[in-house]
């Protein structure tokens, strides 16, 4: 067999020849959906939807992620935080009967000084009181959180300042009267000028403002830690030893004709450590020593990395869940798919027949059928993709909620409906190429 030999066709006749028939298959099936188009649509709708809920359901499911995590990390991935917590009302019971009416509970500065000069691998414990009061500038006012700490507190907790600066060693040692402002308190108490040098009264004192904080991340915030509850107050700062002059430990409330008085030290201790791996070891020696020094449980301690160890593990649950809901929708449009096209082989037996009179063979029936169904599916997840990618930017445009697209969920939705249009094409092909000609050229 001689290349030389006209009677043998070579190697690129025979491929041509191939490519020619599988254009004239390729645009016969298009035909044949285009002479349908209505049905066509219909049916590439459900592979739409599919495509279309899959990228959806994991931007929002991404977006939400990010923001825990988000929130989490401002916490600092190498701080552990105590929370004082009021005890239980049994709690308060048994304390009073040997105790006079004030409520002792909480963090105390001994605490404070034990994990610091005891633990290994704990660089800096961050003080903080926490008091709830309103903040006035003339006729405006805030219910405001008082945040009274230390000057290490921005660095400590990932915060930045936006204006003017943080209070000083200096200001601390002097009990100077200056605060910080949280952003989300300029626009209620100075709506037309700038705070800086302003002065703002909180009971009958007057504080200075000498900085303004950057605004905190807005979304849903993980419920594992209380501190990620407050977040959502207004939040104002100002020197501990202040506030120790100005307030005291003791607070006493007036509530339906009693009084409540509470002592707490501190509300809350950030504990820094040296090392991302010495995290868990530190916060189990911290853990310990609260224990071992406070009877009742009366504090709180979150740690950030192990919640953020969650948060990760729960989006992969979430993408899961949320994934395998969309599947089942390109599911269903694979079935939709399939029940057309078998509905479709019925309609056009006799067309089948003809061609495999005229020279068909099995394979070009199977290559028509399975053109019409990739074509199908292949229609409906360029859709999909478009119609996903858009739902996303309109939930957060219309409802404020954070959405990620990630480059790969397009393109695994609409490969995934590429599959789905050959595994479910796959049946009906077969079917129609295993047809004999003569009983369906005597179809009608």
């Amino acid at each position: 067999m001689s290349a030389d030999n006209p009677t043998v066709p070579g190697p690129g006749l025979i491929s041509g020849v191939s490519l020619v028939r599988l254009k004239r298959t390729v645009r016969l099936g298009m035909r044949s959906l285009w002479l349908h188009r209505l049905r066509s649509l219909l049916t590439a709708l459900g592979i739409v939807f599919g495509v279309c809920s899959v990228i959806a359901m994991l931007a929002i499911g991404e977006g939400a992620s990010f923001e825990a995590q988000e929130q989490i990390k401002s916490l600092g991935s190498q701080n552990i935080i105590l929370s004082s917590i009021k005890p239980s009302e049994e709690q308060k019971v048994s304390d009073q009967g040997s105790q006079s009416f004030v409520l002792d509970y909480g963090i105390t500065y001994n605490d404070v000084k034990r994990i610091h000069d005891t633990i290994p691998g704990v660089t800096v414990v961050l003080p903080a009181r926490k008091i709830s009061d309103y903040v006035w500038n003339i006729s405006r006012r805030v219910d405001c959180e008082i945040v009274c700490t230390v000057p290490w507190y921005p660095q400590m907790r990932n915060l930045r300042v936006r204006s003017g600066h943080f209070f000083t060693d200096i200001d601390m040692a002097a009990r100077s009267s200056v605060c910080v402002l949280g952003a989300d308190m300029v626009s209620a108490l100075f709506p037309l000028e700038s705070p800086l040098g302003k002065h703002v009264r909180v009971g009958g004192d007057y504080y200075q403002v000498i900085g303004v904080m950057e605004p905190r991340g807005a979304g849903p915030k993980p419920d594992e830690s209380q501190l990620s509850k407050d977040n959502n107050r207004h939040q104002m700062f100002i020197p501990l030893e202040t506030a120790m002059m100005r307030y005291g430990d003791v607070r006493i409330r007036y509530r339906s004709g009693s009084i409540e008085a509470e002592r707490v030290e501190l509300h809350e201790a950030t504990v820094k450590v040296n090392e991302l791996e010495n995290v868990i070891s530190v916060s189990e020696a911290v853990r310990h020593v609260m224990e071992r020094n406070h009877k009742k449980k009366d504090y709180q301690m979150d740690v950030p990395l192990e919640m953020l160890k969650r948060a990760e593990r729960t989006k992969q649950i979430f993408n899961i869940v949320l994934g395998s809901i969309a599947a089942i929708s390109l599911l269903v449009g694979g079935i939709g798919i399939m029940n057309i096209m078998l509905a479709s082989i019925t309609e056009r037996t006799r067309e089948i027949g003809i061609r495999r009179a005229l020279g068909a063979r099995r394979r070009d029936i199977v290559v028509q059928f399975l053109v019409e169904t990739v074509i199908l599916s292949g229609a409906g997840g360029i859709l999909g993709v478009l119609l996903g990618v858009m739902i996303p930017f309109m939930v957060t445009h219309l409802a404020g909620m954070r959405t990620i697209v990630t480059f790969w969920s397009p393109l695994l939705a609409f490969t995934i409906s590429g599959l789905v249009g050959v595994v479910f094409g796959i049946y009906p092909a077969m079917r129609a190429a295993k047809m004999d000609p003569v009983e369906a050229l005597r179809h009608e």
